[in-house]
């Protein structure tokens, strides 16, 4: 039997009857029974005529959802909802549901496709121990997509089971036999990739919802503490500005002081190297933003600047301006990507903008 077929025989009916919810949000636990509490306004005798749509507490009920797991489905992209009247509550197009049920496999595989799973049961569905899934988390080969506060106030990461179940297909010697050296190496060293993995899924995601090139470069911005935004950012309006575009999630940050606080935490980048990696992204993603429209200043006339100085023809050139969606980063930068080993002129100008020499002499 493999891993799949173990994960839909363990999973069968598990979603027959639906009841209570096991986390709010990240970092969050509330109360069993809120999903279908939510009232539903649409479709008043006296509202236009637009296309009907529900609440997402119902809307989450139609589908035999938790209300965590919706709010999940809807942060990795498998549901899509509109803002309600005045930038309210999401809502979500009843002809969305009706194409989310008329899938082959509704409601189970939809449910599947949001499940989660602890340590524990993640290493029950790899068929291995404990401390070898909790290795392999830390070592970055599988991905935590959210997490929750316990009583303790620690960190509980869970993983999608259905991305479990590819990567022991796609990575079987992983699961057996000695850890492979590099591995090994970094995990003694108290390597740990989790929270970098998470934020840089996040920040993905945030930045598939968007186009507008200053929300963009916000995402980025989101995961660099006040003094290296300061030395990429220089003008403190521009950063103001960031801060006010920035997306969130659909659903908004956890509710309590807790989660928001351990959340704030763990958005930021705390290795060298993955720092170095969002001041780059920081850096191109301004040039484009600039090169679209200023960030807004007192006094200033919306129609007065419209287009930004032009650039010295010496920049970095435009094929290497687009911002970089991290997806599987290395251990640490190729030794072209390092400082030590950006030798072209144009990479010294970008690295002096990143205030990386500044930081380094002083």
């Amino acid at each position: 039997m493999t891993v799949k077929e173990a994960v839909r025989a363990r999973t069968g009916s598990a979603y027959e009857v639906r009841g209570g919810d096991e986390s709010r949000g990240e970092g969050e636990r509330t109360p069993s029974g809120t999903s279908a509490d939510m009232p539903d306004t649409a479709g008043t005798p006296d509202a236009p005529a637009t296309p009907a749509t529900v609440a997402a507490g119902r809307a989450a009920q139609e589908l035999g959802l938790r209300r965590s797991e919706f709010e999940l489905a809807v942060h990795l992209g498998l549901i899509a909802v509109t803002a309600g009247p005045g930038s309210g509550r999401p809502r979500v197009h009843e002809r969305e549901i009706a194409r989310l049920r008329e899938d082959p496999g509704f409601p189970d595989g939809l449910a599947e496709r949001v499940r989660t799973v602890g340590t524990a049961e993640g290493a029950a569905l790899l068929g291995i121990a404990p401390a070898r899934f909790t290795r392999l988390a830390r070592a970055g080969c599988v991905s935590p997509v959210t997490f929750y506060l316990n009583r303790y106030r620690a960190v509980v990461w869970l993983y999608l089971a259905d991305e479990l179940a590819s990567f022991a297909v796609r990575e079987p010697e992983l699961l057996a036999g000695r850890t492979p050296l590099g591995m090994r190496t970094m995990l003694e060293a108290g390597g740990d990739r989790r929270a970098r993995n998470w934020r840089s899924q996040r920040i993905d995601r945030l930045l598939k919802r968007t186009a507008d090139p200053w929300a963009r470069a916000a995402v980025e911005a989101s995961a660099l503490d006040s003094a290296h935004l300061a030395e990429v950012v220089e003008d403190p309006y521009e950063r103001a500005y960031l801060a006010r575009v920035r997306p969130e999630p659909v659903f908004g940050r956890p509710g309590s002081v807790a989660a928001r606080e351990t959340m704030g935490e763990l958005m930021l980048a705390d290795d060298p190297d993955e720092i170095l990696w969002r001041r780059i992204n920081l850096t191109l993603g301004l040039d484009l933003a600039r090169e679209e429209r200023p960030a807004p200043h007192p006094g200033d006339d919306p129609g007065a600047r419209m287009t930004p100085a032009p650039e010295p023809t010496s920049r970095v050139a435009p094929p290497q301006a687009q911002p970089v969606a991290e997806t599987a980063p290395p251990l640490s930068l190729p030794a072209e990507e390092t400082p030590a080993g950006l030798r072209e002129p144009g990479a010294k100008r970008l690295l002096a903008r990143l205030g990386w020499r500044r930081r380094s002499e002083g």
